[in-house]
């Protein structure tokens, strides 16, 4: 340490030798003599690595939100939270890792992209991947045969981020799911119900709902000629077909997969085709593919599934697609997965999915395998894909350049002149105990023009004003920022439901909410009297 202070010393001073050959104007081959002698002082010194250089970022996958942003979030979850409690789910919560073994085997090629944690004390673990395969043992944990529950909570894979279509490493997943033995189908049906639901609320765009079922694939397989053993491998290729073409995913599956050409003929013939309800009853009369006991099941079942969607009036939203393949292991029966559309360029074209922004399926083995008795607990359920919601909610707001409120302050407490402080304080006090959002600014004197400037700013709809002429009259000013109307509120001059009409009035002008947020018996009295 001593040699390197020395070492430092000495650079220092012949930097200031430089620096004063410069300022004398001494000769070009002087200074290079000088300057070639602090580069070696320099070179001898070395990098010193207590002080290099820190780069502060995200990790690769991950990001930060701004206000504007979190506003814009809130928003979106409140939108899905209030459609899943309007069908009856209760909320849980699970850790953010599990223990490794939980998750080994459930999600077929996709298993390389979970974060494993590093051993802290005995257990192996890892992040979560998903809210599934989590739910699923908590249920065989706590013995659980029927729930209907909703789970919001961060996810992480270690996927190639796309971050501006809203592909992260850290992101949250929005699950709903039934769990229990029902008739077949009605569950089913209200999952892809709430889907719609859902993404008709958040109006991101046309969409299209998906629906396949695993039985059929499989079946499809089997009579196509498709070894046992590469079933779920060739369904993760069929699985790619909404992002690359037949002849790519064909290409897979004879040159990485071994898969006889023939046979990869004979799968395309079927994954091309898509349709309504004729399609599953085209199929059901398919002499080859009714030779499946195990498809034949899922074309019934979808059949009924129709049925149900007909009546739920959402229909012409779902396209039966057998392409859908949903890589995940474990998914048993109906699979389904939403897609914005694009609106097609040219007359007679068909419109072109953009992007998947929700999706699920049946899982009737999951939790027995969690069982120490192997006891099955049938369940379906759908994830909501936010982030991808989240970007183009947000691209859509910049494009219209709209403000978003990042607080959901009603009133500022203001002053007109100065030294009014503690009647500022004792009025937001009292606001707050009546629980109405209120804001003051953080100064003994601030300007009144200033204080105006903020509310406009904040997106604040009312301030409410306290001034020598009010503090002597008795009386509190409220004004709308957006309109400038006021009313003035005067205890044994201005009556309960005089204020309250007056008051609703000047709310709904500055564009609040239905309520006023002036609606407690607490404000009523409040804006009678002058909190002195």
């Amino acid at each position: 340490m001593a040699e390197r202070a020395a070492l430092e010393e000495l650079v220092r001073l012949q930097g200031e030798r430089v620096r004063g050959l410069k300022q004398q104007k001494a000769s070009t081959e002087q200074i290079e003599e000088e300057v070639a002698k602090l580069l070696k002082l320099k070179a001898q010194l070395g990098p010193d690595e207590s002080k290099q250089k820190f780069v502060l970022k995200t990790p690769k996958g991950t990001r930060d939100y701004s206000p504007r942003q979190m506003a814009v979030r809130e928003k979106v979850f409140d939108v899905i939270i209030r459609c899943f409690k309007r069908h009856g789910a209760e909320v849980i919560d699970t850790p953010v890792f599990e223990l490794k073994e939980t998750l080994t085997g459930k999600y077929g090629e996709d298993s390389k992209l979970i974060y494993d944690l590093k051993d802290q004390g005995g257990e192996l673990l890892s992040l979560r991947y998903d809210l599934t395969v989590p739910f699923a043992r908590y249920l065989a944990m706590n013995k659980l045969t029927n729930i209907k529950r909703y789970h919001i909570a961060k996810v992480y894979r270690r996927d190639n981020p796309a971050m501006t279509r809203g592909r992260y490493r850290e992101f949250y997943q929005c699950d709903f799911d039934i769990a229990g033995q029902f008739d077949p189908m009605i569950p089913d049906a209200e999952c892809l119900k709430i889907m719609c639901e859902i993404l008709s609320s958040l109006q991101i765009g046309d969409f299209l709902v998906k629906v396949n079922d695993r039985r059929i694939l499989d079946g499809m397989f089997a009579i196509c000629g498709v070894p046992d053993s590469k079933f779920r491998t060739i369904c993760s290729s069929v699985d790619k077909l909404d992002k690359v073409s037949w002849e790519e995913v064909k290409n897979e599956m004879v040159g990485e997969k071994g898969l006889a050409p023939e046979v990869a003929d004979h799968i395309g013939d079927y994954v091309q085709q898509h349709g309504g309800v004729s399609l599953v009853e085209q199929l059901l009369q398919d002499p080859k593919l009714s030779q499946s006991k195990q498809a034949l099941e899922g074309l019934g079942d979808l059949k009924l599934l129709f049925e149900y969607l007909t009546l739920f009036g959402i229909a012409d939203k779902i396209s039966f697609d057998l392409s859908l393949a949903r890589g995940l292991d474990y998914y048993t029966g109906v699979i389904y997965e939403a897609v914005l559309l694009q609106t097609p360029t040219g007359a007679g074209e068909e419109p072109l999915g953009v992007g998947s922004v929700a999706a699920g399926g049946r899982y009737d083995g999951l939790v027995g395998m969690f069982d120490p008795k192997g006891r099955k607990v049938p369940c379906v359920g759908l994830s909501i894909g936010v982030e991808r919601i989240f970007s183009i909610v947000e691209q859509r707001l910049e494009a219209l350049e709209e403000k978003v409120r990042t607080t959901e302050t009603q009133v500022l407490v203001a002053s007109a002149q100065k030294k009014l402080l503690e009647e500022r304080l004792k009025l937001v006090s009292e606001l707050w105990d009546a629980g109405i959002k209120a804001e003051l600014l953080y100064k003994k004197n601030p300007k009144l023009l200033n204080q105006l400037q903020y509310c406009e700013e904040a997106g604040i709809p009312l301030v409410a004003i306290i001034g020598e002429q009010e503090l002597k009259e008795g009386v509190i000013k409220l004004r709308s920022v957006a309109s400038r109307e006021e009313v003035r509120g005067k205890s044994g001059r201005l009556r309960e439901e005089q204020w309250m009409s007056e008051e609703k009035t000047l709310w709904k002008r500055s564009g609040g909410e239905q309520a006023s947020p002036f609606a407690s018996a607490e404000l009523r009295k409040l804006s009678g009297k002058c909190p002195v």
